[in-house]
């Protein structure tokens, strides 16, 4: 049983079905609807990089360095594509205080041994016309790309129904029913009750809150507010072809005239309403950089809730408080990065081949940790 059909837990069923294992995705909206469906889909384990996040880093590089046949199996698989985009990504600084701080983040990633650029603003403005002549530095990634999510959900959700995985759509999990010390099944909304012998919690901010599921056994996850602008270039690609980076926001280009701008970073609980404060401070900032963002047609905004654990960083694998419970929760800004590898732990921890790694579930039991 899988409880929820965002990008990682349609991964995880999919791997899961290629191992032999019989699946079942149960999620109370449609696949890819959450958040999932609202992220950028920004695979940028180089640009994100924290000091302090060494663990997560690396399995943030290995994800990525997947993500090439993960996305052309995918293809295969179900016959659609992904989106994926080896775009490279630029991390821009809008005046001298944001320059000294990229100079910083440079050399972080020079001593972790990154793949990074130091680029001067009429380099960037070459590789980038778009930009704005008041850019006064950048940073390059060249291997820190992109993938379209809501493509790669659906693309997922076929080729799990081509793998032989049961989607369920529309089904709310009302309760993980526990018996004798263990998962025995999971109660719906609608009162139905389907047995199953482990239940891969994968509900984004949601998972920490499923009732049934003994205090012991939880994983303190918190949602986290995001707030996005879906924007469209009415005379086709061209404005960018990199992700540019900038202080408090993105710019994702999809390719095809379309490009993603975010986002916020808001304590807000479970709210996903879409702000014009919000709007108008992310329009405001990328347009210093990308002035001709304003000449674009708005599509859409959104809002999504990312799930995050207090140390920022993801749980996955086996409960040791209650046998036949398994996490793939608390990606936090890094789901859709962290999608083919989550996939493959969970895959091999539901096959009985557990591997070791940093992000086990139990950590935060040892030390009372609480959302």
């Amino acid at each position: 049983m899988v409880v929820g059909a965002g990008v990682v837990g349609l991964a995880c069923a999919w791997r899961a079905a290629g191992r032999g294992l019989s699946v079942l995705v149960l999620d109370r909206d449609e696949p890819g609807a959450g958040a999932s469906g609202v992220a950028a889909g920004m695979l940028a384990p180089v640009t994100e990089a924290d000091a302090a996040e060494l663990d997560l880093l690396a399995l943030g590089i290995e994800s990525a360095q997947r993500w090439p046949d993960f996305a052309q199996e995918l293809r295969e698989a179900s016959g659609l594509e992904t989106g994926y985009r080896r775009c490279g990504t630029l991390v821009v600084a809008r005046d001298r205080d944001e320059a000294e701080a990229l100079e910083r983040e440079l050399e972080l990633r020079e001593r972790l041994g990154l793949r990074v650029g130091r680029v001067l603003p009429s380099a960037a403005r070459r590789a980038e016309p778009a930009l704005a002549p008041t850019v006064r530095l950048a940073l390059e990634a060249p291997d820190d790309h992109a993938v379209d999510p809501r493509l790669a959900c659906a693309a997922l959700a076929v080729a799990c129904e081509r793998a032989g995985v049961v989607l369920r759509p529309g089904t709310e999990v009302a309760e993980v029913v526990v018996r004798d010390g263990r998962v025995a099944a999971v109660a719906t909304a609608t009162g139905e009750r389907i047995a199953c012998r482990r239940a891969v919690i994968a509900a984004g901010p949601w998972s920490g809150h499923l009732p049934g599921i003994p205090e012991a056994a939880r994983v303190p996850v918190r949602p986290v507010k995001g707030q996005i602008l879906r924007l469209r270039d009415p005379a086709g690609p061209g404005l960018l072809e990199r992700v540019v980076r900038f202080e408090g926001g993105y710019l994702v280009p999809r390719g095809d005239g379309r490009i993603v701008l975010g986002a916020t970073m808001e304590e807000r609980g479970f709210d996903t309403s879409v702000t014009a404060l919000a709007v108008y401070e992310l329009l405001r900032d990328a347009a210093e950089l990308v002035p001709g963002i304003l000449e674009l047609v708005l599509e859409e905004t959104a809002a999504g809730l990312r799930p995050a654990t207090p140390d920022n960083a993801p749980a996955l694998g086996a409960s040791g408080a209650l046998e036949g419970l398994v996490y793939a929760t608390g990606h936090h800004r890094n789901g859709v990065l962290l999608a083919p590898v989550t996939a493959e732990l969970i895959a091999a921890e539901l096959a009985g081949e557990p591997r070791a790694h940093p992000f086990s579930p139990d950590r935060f039991a040892h030390h009372g940790v609480t959302a």
